[in-house]
């Protein structure tokens, strides 16, 4: 039962890929994105290797450790400027929340463990000390009976008595929209009063915050570009022309550029490229893949995106 619970739970988050042509990069605030166990779901124990000072190097399992008391988990998919600001501002309301009987639980998703530790040692000085972190053993999928969604930047499970109470799938996290209902998930499960954004984040956190209210942070939108080029129907001249809109945008704005490389890694890097587009528009998305990579692009410039 629990195998064809996650087969059944791995289709519904590929049909809305096949079928919305990679719409899920951009979903608007009103669709939802499946990541992970669902609400009242079960979750099971997997092991990570800890990059935590007090454990670093040793297998560790989160779930195990909790012993069903409240559990916040956070399945990092992408490190970037949003999902680094997003996790600082939890993970130092989570650790404020320890004494409370929350547990928490950070988990670098990453085909290369070498790689995501050398992230995490570049990132770790915007993170809360404190916090357990681990890289996790399964590479970039995360437990395979998770049916974690690689296209989303985090996925945030909250739990307790080992089933999900939460389920928080974020393709572009968000302080203002995101940061508050998962706080309010937190203190639903174990009680306080529910701070207000600027408590938060704190008077500079709120600079960020009114700058995504303007649109000048986070990834561009990029859905009126992409979509028409991955549609199965897209001729080949189509594609040519859409393909040649998007590297001239490319060129002119390194935030389109980044997320191009973005996109086009995690597609490539999927084991679903076949299902995006035709052949000429998958021969485009493996060569953004590849300038992405030795560019050294598709992956976030921490020091530059951390440093405030």
């Amino acid at each position: 039962m629990r195998c064809a619970t996650s087969l059944f739970r791995i289709n519904m988050l590929w049909k809305p890929l096949l079928v919305g042509l990679f719409c899920t990069t951009w979903l608007p605030a009103q669709e939802v994105v499946f990541s992970g166990p669902q609400t009242n779901e079960a979750i099971v124990p997997f092991q990570v290797r800890s990059v935590s000072v007090s454990d670093a190097g040793k297998q560790v399992d989160y779930v195990s450790n909790a012993k069903g008391k409240p559990l916040l988990l956070v399945f990092v998919h992408d490190v970037n400027r949003p999902s680094i600001s997003l996790l600082r501002i939890l993970t130092t309301y989570s650790a404020k929340r320890a004494n409370d009987g929350l547990q928490t639980g950070v988990i670098l998703l990453s085909d290369d463990a070498s790689e995501a530790e050398k992230n995490f040692q570049r990132m770790q000085h915007a993170l809360h000390s404190g916090t357990p972190t681990g890289i996790s053993l399964e590479g970039r999928e995360g437990p395979g009976s998770y049916g974690l969604n690689r296209l989303v930047t985090l996925t945030i499970l909250l739990s307790k008595d080992d089933k999900v109470v939460a389920n928080y799938a974020l393709v572009q996290p968000s302080l203002q929209v995101d940061l508050p209902k998962i706080v309010k998930s937190i203190t639903d499960l174990i009680g306080g009063t529910v701070p207000s954004l600027e408590e938060l984040v704190g008077k500079e956190g709120m600079r960020m915050v009114q700058g995504e209210s303007k649109g000048t942070t986070g990834a561009p939108d990029l859905s009126g570009m992409v979509r028409p080029l991955i549609q199965k129907s897209a001729s080949e001249e189509q594609v040519t022309q859409l393909a040649e809109k998007i590297e001239k945008a490319m060129k002119d704005d390194e935030a389109v550029r980044r997320e191009i490389y973005r996109i086009a890694t995690a597609v490539t890097g999927g084991g679903k490229l076949s299902d995006y587009g035709t052949p000429k528009a998958q021969e485009y998305l493996t060569k953004w893949a590849k300038e992405g990579k030795e560019s050294g692009s598709s992956a976030p410039r921490l020091e530059k995106d951390t440093k405030k």
